[in-house]
């Protein structure tokens, strides 16, 4: 294994035999193998990937497609069919809720048991003992049996005590969702500093935005192989569309070459500074395409890139149809840079009912709101067309981040969150 690589993973996989009956397991062992009573299914298959240090590696994907079967593989306490796993340094493991402790032993006695098994004395864990008790922050509970403790108060200990060896791989397999808030943000500046410390972080969780802000490449896996690894952005929008609508996504090249010209007589429209989407990663059925999208000010009559927001905007999407689209719903998400949702509109929850979009049609909508007061930063429009209800519909066309906008709001006043809301707005008083 080369130096700068701590974790090497190589053609894993891991098969189990599946018998539909328990004597069929038995006839299996009497007869040495000479008949198969059992079908194979295979957990992984071929995965292959290597860490460096200071790296934090995520790993999406839908339930039962192998993640924690991996992690354990890693973690050690799963052997693999085939393949190797090379480690250099010291892995902690949080895996799922119950592994590792014993139910009868107290948290205190826990802790020393995890310190033993990673190789630490006595005299070591009597020095972290006391750190240990602070971060989990139980109370009474740290000298109590663990099988008197909540989901919540399992994740404590074991989080505490997994950061407390230092060690120099920290897996964690979704342990985090279970904890309350204010424990989720300790952890999650503690795993900053553990980042930032230059340790390795193996990430699975269901929380793509975290997913995102925290992973520097990110692996999805399905039915056990990985279907794509990489850039967290692009390799999360992928996962996306796959789980959304069963879609691959891809780069749509629309048919039509853009111009300012439009199929509409308005003239505003043919003023209009277009932005084509034809190098955005998007998905859908294609029955329609959009072509490109626009921001304006509806006060200025101008197009937008940069500005302070809290102004009324039209948001155009301009979009052609292959075939006619009896109902169309259009609509788009503005995200922030973390890829963070922060709202959304769309024809049918405003209430609105389009008219059928006939086939090579080409056809601009304008959807006017009130841009809200964003701390500074940049964001992304992301339209799109389906055909249907909310309920039951066909995602025809939908484009990641077709659309970018920044927000500059010079120092008025320092705020926190994503939200600005004016000075004047606040009322404030000593009571």
């Amino acid at each position: 294994m080369s130096s700068d690589v701590v974790l090497s993973v190589r053609n894993i996989g891991k098969r189990y035999e599946i018998y539909k009956a328990p004597h069929h397991r038995l006839l299996q062992t009497l007869l040495h193998g000479r008949k198969k009573f059992y079908d194979e299914f295979w957990a992984l298959r071929d995965v292959s990937f290597d860490v460096k240090p200071g790296e934090c590696v995520g790993i999406i994907g839908r339930n039962g497609s192998g993640k924690s079967t991996l992690l354990q593989i890693i973690a050690g306490t799963l052997s693999p069919t085939t393949g190797s796993v090379s480690v250099d340094g010291k892995i902690a493991a949080l895996l799922e809720l119950g592994s590792g402790f014993s139910p009868e032993f107290t948290g205190r006695e826990n802790a020393y048991l995890n310190g033993a098994i990673q190789g630490f004395s006595k005299t070591d864990m009597d020095k972290k003992i006391d750190e240990i008790a602070a971060f989990a922050d139980i109370g009474d509970f740290f000298d109590q049996p663990i099988k008197k403790y909540s989901s919540g108060m399992y994740v404590r200990l074991a989080f505490a005590a997994a950061i407390s060896i230092d060690p120099s791989i920290l897996i964690i397999d979704e342990a985090l969702s279970v904890g309350d808030i204010r424990f989720q943000q300790k952890c999650l500046r503690k795993l900053k500093e553990f980042i930032n410390n230059g340790k390795t972080i193996l990430f699975v969780s269901h929380d793509i935005s975290s997913v995102k802000i925290f992973c520097d490449r990110v692996i999805w896996l399905d039915n056990g192989k990985v279907q794509s690894s990489g850039d967290p952005e692009k390799v999360t929008k992928e996962y996306f569309s796959f789980m959304t609508y069963d879609l691959e996504s891809k780069i749509i090249a629309p048919e039509e070459k853009l111009n300012n010209s439009s199929s509409t007589n308005s003239v505003s429209y043919k003023e209009i500074q277009w932005e084509t989407t034809a190098q955005c990663q998007s998905f859908g059925e294609g029955g329609a395409v959009i072509l490109a999208t626009s921001l304006y000010s509806k006060t200025r009559g101008e197009p937008i890139k940069t500005f302070k927001g809290g102004e009324d905007v039209c948001y155009y999407v301009k979009i052609k149809a292959s075939r006619r689209i009896e109902l169309p719903i259009v609509g788009f998400i503005l995200s922030d840079d973390h890829g963070v949702q922060l709202l959304g509109y769309n024809s049918h929850n405003l209430g609105l009912k389009l008219m059928p979009v006939e086939a090579e049609e080409t056809k601009i909508f304008r959807l006017e709101f009130q841009f809200p007061r964003l701390m500074a930063g940049v964001y992304f429009f992301s339209p799109a067309i389906a055909d249907g209800t909310m309920l039951t519909h066909t995602q025809q066309h939908w484009v990641h981040d077709a659309y970018t906008v920044q927000i500059v709001n010079m120092a008025e006043i320092a705020h926190i969150g994503c939200y600005f809301i004016p000075e004047a707005a606040f009322v404030f008083e000593e009571c």
